[in-house]
């Protein structure tokens, strides 16, 4: 229901430490994961505009502060250089993979297990999106954190929240997890 998001917003200007500190979350995955559905679910109606950039898919969301850089990773290795200009300064990575596509669950992996060696994203907080877990076929997400080996990830805050951006069932609790973590970025 969309009540639970309208919400989110609120709670996360609230623990923002300088009002007008811009809290930067980059919302990423590969094609088809669920992050548009997702971030019209964060969003609600709290959304002044979307803009899809020319060229490859980044929507940015801007939010009383609060920005949301989504974009669509997969099948466009050829424009990844591109993205790392928006890289910098995020506060909070979210992945979104769709747990029941289990022939890209490797696809995925390799693109998490990239975007966590980059330089600009280091000691970033990231959570993980198990998605689509409203399908029968959707892998659980303790099986996609092993399969993922994120138990490996040392150098960072991280956290795998099982959620249905079509339901909107646990997509709060992954973004109060977001809101906990925002400021838990390890210089």
């Amino acid at each position: 229901p969309s009540w639970l998001f309208k919400g989110l917003l609120s709670i996360l200007r609230k623990l923002k430490s300088a009002p007008d500190q811009e809290v930067r979350i980059l919302l990423l995955g590969l094609d088809n994961a669920g992050k548009t559905t997702l971030l019209k679910q964060l969003a609600s109606e709290d959304i002044s505009h979307i803009t899809p950039t020319q060229g490859f898919n980044i929507k940015s969301v801007q939010s009383q502060g609060f920005k949301l850089n989504v974009w669509d990773i997969g099948g466009q290795r050829k424009i990844r250089p591109y993205w790392r200009n928006y890289f910098e300064n995020t506060d909070i990575l979210i992945y979104v993979i769709d747990s029941a596509d289990r022939k890209r669950f490797e696809e995925t992996g390799q693109e998490l297990a990239e975007l966590l060696e980059e330089e600009k994203l280091s000691c970033v907080p990231v959570l993980i999106f198990a998605n689509k877990q409203d399908l029968l076929t959707a892998a659980p997400a303790s099986e996609i954190a092993e399969g993922l080996n994120l138990h490996t990830i040392r150098d960072r805050v991280w956290q795998i929240q099982s959620c249905s951006a079509l339901t909107g069932e646990g997509v709060q609790d992954g973004m109060n997890w977001v809101c906990k973590n925002v400021n838990a970025k390890k210089k």
